[in-house]
């Protein structure tokens, strides 16, 4: 068939997939070759991360999208959005009025990849091991609402929760809450390099070179059991140095799929090329980008310097003259199509003005230009990142009250360095861990917050997040999360910048791409199969 765009509406802010009109079987063939997935994620192994698939570490898009093919989880996002399901448990829920008390009963003869059973301990022995070795990557602030993990006889799980939790379901969905085999992973050390031992959809065997994973293939288990219905044998994800080399093995056949992340302008190519095999499959987001501060850092400490900088800059000439139609400006760290979303930053800033911006460090005696540099990683959320920030240096020094330079990483450097605290200003993307509010905001404003950030807000941290999780119903948590919003405005530890619609690219005698991809960025290899070319 003649190539064309697909977009997928939302319901909720959440994907709702519609089928899409391709040439082929919908179900697939699963006697055929593998199907090729191609990716610009990288995936090192170092001496400060030897671990980069360890549940109990891993905490980025790309290593969960590997994750997620292999170690299964108690409960899983559906499809179409809305509150998690289970998936190697037969039932979950909360035991009491309170939300603190959360149990599952595992599926009947669930097993690992290898034939042995999943036990009720192995799910309380992957729970404990991730809290117990609290890693660098501060993934296990996840389960941080856990108290203790009870297990009775082989198939029941009881979570007693330190505080009323009503997100709780979702975090179980994520992957370091994956059920991993105790003869494979110590206790209390991660697991180093690229074995996964796990219960779910896939086996996998790593290719690696110089300590990259360059190729995953992905093998079914026969010993799954869970809802995912799988429509192929075999898949293998192909790590690309980039975007260009990516759609070239594309152009050449050497993959059937091209997932995140493709620059703009082979966006806009595929978009506006009718006469191609290949279909571009665009699907609401909830990734965003920001930018960070270490607010303990002398050049950032004075919130009148962060507040200038949120006063100037200019979304929306950044989303239109990077991303083009891919982007959309933010003024939250809550994307606009989740439930309690605020324009908080608009609602405060108004539109860029340097006059304002000014005003606002001439009142906190700062002198001017302040000299900064702004950090990000060339190699982890696409192309075009070099551009956005080199038209962030450019607004920033064109108001006259900053001098910026700016500096780029791989993010196997870029990661360690901004844990550590060595940026004064970064630049980060978010994937969502799963697509509730909760997950944009205590993320980054929490104990043990996943970027290692110094700010600190009381009332944030002891009121307003666990008065939020209080609320089963989220649209009942809204004052709560907008309040938490509002004081982000005011403080700037973080600067929220735009969120972006998300593509995938797939031949025309490849099924179930519209559904590969869910609005929270999680790959799901399991729904591509092979058709007949149209």
């Amino acid at each position: 068939m003649n190539r064309k765009t697909l977009v997928l509406p939302t319901v909720i802010g959440l994907l709702a997939p519609v089928l899409a009109a391709c040439g082929g079987s919908d179900s697939g063939d699963n006697s055929g070759d593998a199907v090729v997935v191609g990716t610009t994620d990288r995936f090192s192994a170092s001496s400060k991360d030897p671990a980069p698939l360890d549940p109990a570490f891993a905490y980025d898009v790309g290593t969960w999208n590997i994750l997620r093919q292999t170690v299964q989880t108690l409960m899983v996002m559906p499809n179409g959005g809305g509150d998690p399901a289970p998936e190697a448990a037969e039932e979950c829920g909360f035991t009491d009025s309170g939300n603190e008390r959360y149990a599952c009963t595992l599926r009947k003869d669930l097993k690992f990849a290898n034939g042995d059973p999943v036990t009720a301990e192995d799910v309380k022995f992957s729970i404990d091991r991730a809290l117990r070795i609290k890693s660098d990557s501060g993934v296990f602030a996840l389960l941080s609402t856990i108290d203790t993990v009870e297990t009775k006889g082989d198939r029941e799980v009881i979570f007693h929760l330190n505080t009323a939790d009503a997100t709780f379901p979702f975090k179980l969905s994520t992957p370091v809450a994956g059920i991993v085999d105790p003869d494979d992973y110590d206790k209390n050390k991660l697991r180093d390099g690229f074995d996964v031992s796990g219960s779910g959809p896939y086996t996998l065997k790593a290719e690696v070179k110089k300590n990259e994973l360059v190729k995953a293939v992905f093998t079914k288990n026969p010993n799954y059991r869970g809802t995912s219905e799988l429509k192929n044998d075999k898949v293998e994800l192909r790590s690309f140095e980039s975007a260009d080399a990516m759609s070239t093995a594309l152009d050449k056949g050497d993959i059937d799929v091209m997932t995140r992340t493709m620059s703009p302008e082979q966006i806009k190519k595929l978009q506006n090329d009718k006469g191609t095999d290949v279909d571009l499959i665009e699907q609401p987001g909830l990734e965003i980008r920001y930018l960070g501060f270490n607010t303990n850092d002398p050049s950032v400490k004075t919130k009148a310097v962060r507040q200038a900088m949120a006063q100037v800059i200019n979304r929306g000439e950044l989303t239109s003259r990077v991303y083009g139609s891919g982007a959309d400006p933010l003024y939250s760290m809550v994307p606009a199509t989740v439930t309690g979303h605020a324009n908080s930053f608009f609602n405060k800033y108004g539109d860029p003005n340097a006059s304002k911006a000014k005003d606002l460090l001439s009142a906190a005696n700062v002198t001017t230009p302040v000299k900064l540099t702004l950090h990000y990683t060339d190699d982890h959320y696409g192309p075009a990142t070099k551009e956005e920030f080199e038209l962030l240096q450019k607004q920033l020094n064109d108001s006259k009250l900053f001098k910026v330079d700016i500096k780029g990483e791989k993010w196997k450097t870029f990661r360690p360095n901004e844990q550590e605290g060595k940026y004064e200003v970064y630049g980060m993307g978010w994937f969502p861990d799963f697509p509730d509010a909760d997950n944009y905001l205590a993320p980054f404003l929490d104990k043990d917050n996943t970027i290692g950030s110094p700010y600190t807000n009381n009332q944030i941290r002891n009121n307003l997040i666990p008065e939020s999780r209080r609320e089963a119903d989220r649209l009942n948590a809204s004052n709560s999360i907008e309040e938490i919003q509002s004081i982000v405005a005011e403080d700037v530890p973080v600067l929220p910048l735009w969120q972006g619609k998300q593509y995938i690219a797939a031949r025309d005698d490849i099924t179930g791409a519209e559904y590969a991809l869910n609005s929270s960025s999680t790959l799901q290899l399991w729904e591509l199969g092979r058709g007949v070319g149209g």
